[in-house]
């Protein structure tokens, strides 16, 4: 047989160039693979809220074990919570965003106007892939939307049981009075506090003030300002309703059973009241009030801070118990983010929202941070030290499980089952902000400057700087102001626009 030596060159140079290219494939593959042969890790930055004492360190282990469950090099910039917002702001001005960035409220002006020049991804095409995200109620996507889109994942949160007003039970029994069912009811249980002092110490004010809205919800009948009354949305600041929660807390504050110094107090100085033994009720959510009160309840296991399930206005009134938004913040992404890093991100939300994601955000790794007792997980110390929780990783995901807001590490099973009960019962008629979600032009514009001058003359008329005829004059005035009444209007327009899409 003879050899063709220029054939059999060239066959050498296509062995040779076909050499070459499997080598390259199989070093391109390596390069983008880990050690382990999966896919390389999907470098994620996030710019998230804390609302705890410190945020999770770099070397967290549920920072490290989110990363290897979930394929992800995490660089997490924690901001504390009363700074959060002005953050924000800063950031989407300077156009400096992470790839995954909360916005404390989807009425954010410059994120709406951000929104509208397209720096947002729409995520309405992409969220049906993803279950867990999907398995959040409708109504807080709905809520969350903007002209019909979404251009965030809702932080979501349990719509019932949440922040409202709580009690010192023990104090009731000791006492010999009944849980209280209206604001009547509600004013002799704080004076009697205050007059009798529980706990053998004359200081007692009664009601510490925290979150002192909620006195004003309970005699306006909704959770924020604005109400549906046949069909359309009233602002109740305008209303008698507002000028009686005025009068209440006047009232309150004239016999000293709220605290004199209220409008300058900062949020450590209501819980010292109440962990003091000085106030026997409170606003929170029951998972925070144990957390806050736990050190008061192991010193002396009598304290019993309960839960109410509901307050009417006065005698015979409808009951009223809040409503929560659903939501706390939305996870939005900027266009800058790739469409496939998009879908990673959102991926990312999607485990930390439900099973095993969701189970190592509010409660870490299992026999690191926790262990299962009766069906409880109780936390360990290194639960506290690596800032497991809803305080801190439970903000950058949808965590909408009842017990979220009713159980807290630590707290004894009958406790928690307890506010179960109650949770699931206000459930049943828990009213929340018609107006959720809705903007008005006029309020971006100006709004702020009005919210400044309604707080400021409604705690004048509580502390009586201000007198009730000019309390009244002051609403006259806004009823008859243009801008503000377009307020209205145009929060209307935007209410009538969601109808028609639900």
């Amino acid at each position: 047989m003879k050899f063709n030596k220029a054939r059999l060159s060239k066959n050498r140079l296509y062995l040779l160039v076909y050499t070459l290219l499997v080598l390259s494939l199989l070093i391109t593959a390596c390069s983008a693979s880990t050690p382990t042969g999966t896919a390389s890790a999907t470098d994620i930055k996030i710019m998230v809220d804390y609302t705890i004492a410190q945020p999770p360190a770099p070397d967290n282990l549920v920072h490290k074990e989110f990363e290897k469950r979930t394929n992800t090099k995490l660089t997490i910039t924690w901001v504390a919570g009363g700074d959060y917002s002005d953050r924000v702001n800063v950031a989407l001005a300077a156009g400096d965003m992470a790839d995954l960035i909360k916005i404390p409220n989807v009425t954010t002006p410059l994120f709406r106007q951000m929104v509208k020049q397209g720096a947002f991804w729409d995520l309405t095409p992409y969220i049906g892939d993803y279950p867990n995200l999907m398995a959040m109620d409708a109504k807080i996507w709905n809520n969350t939307k903007i002209d019909g889109k979404s251009y965030g994942v809702p932080a979501g949160r349990p719509m019932d049981g949440g922040g409202f007003v709580s009690i010192r039970k023990d104090w009731l029994e000791k006492l010999g009075l009944q849980m209280p069912t209206d604001m009547d009811e509600l004013y002799v249980v704080l004076k009697a506090f205050k007059d009798n002092a529980p706990d053998g110490k004359k200081d007692t004010v009664g009601y510490n003030m925290r979150d002192s809205r909620v006195i004003e919800e309970i005699f306006t009948g909704t959770a924020g300002r604005w109400k549906e009354i046949d069909g359309k949305l009233v602002n109740m600041t305008l209303e008698p309703e507002m000028r009686d929660a005025l009068v209440y807390l006047n009232k309150l504050y004239k016999e000293g059973l709220i605290p004199e110094d209220f409008p300058v107090m900062k949020e450590n100085q209501y819980w010292e009241l109440a962990t003091s033994g000085r106030a026997g009720v409170t606003s929170e959510t029951p998972e925070a009030l144990f957390r806050y009160t736990m050190d008061q309840w192991k010193k002396d296991p009598e304290v019993d801070w309960t839960p109410m399930l509901s307050l009417a206005p006065k005698a015979g009134g409808k009951q009223y118990v809040t409503q929560s938004t659903g939501y706390n913040g939305i996870l939005a992404i900027p266009k800058t983010v790739s469409e496939q890093k998009m879908k990673a991100v959102l991926k990312f939300i999607d485990y930390g929202s439900g099973g095993e994601g969701l189970n190592l955000t509010l409660y870490g790794i299992e026999d690191v941070h926790y262990t299962e007792e009766d069906g409880l997980k109780m936390a360990t110390d290194k639960a506290v030290a690596d800032s497991v929780g809803t305080g801190a990783w439970g903000k950058m995901f949808s965590t909408t499980v009842l017990d979220l807001w009713q159980y807290a590490a630590g707290m004894p099973k009958e406790i928690y089952q307890r506010n179960m009960e109650i949770a699931e019962e206000k459930s049943k008629f828990s009213t929340g902000d018609p107006a959720i979600g809705l903007v008005s032009e006029t309020e971006i514009k100006l709004g702020s400057d009005y919210s400044k001058k309604i707080a400021d003359m409604k705690v004048q008329t509580i502390i009586g700087k201000t007198t009730l005829a000019e309390w009244d004059q002051y609403v006259e005035s806004l009823k008859t102001d243009a801008n503000y009444s377009k307020i209205t209007e145009e929060i209307n327009e935007e209410y009538s626009k969601r109808k028609a899409l639900e």
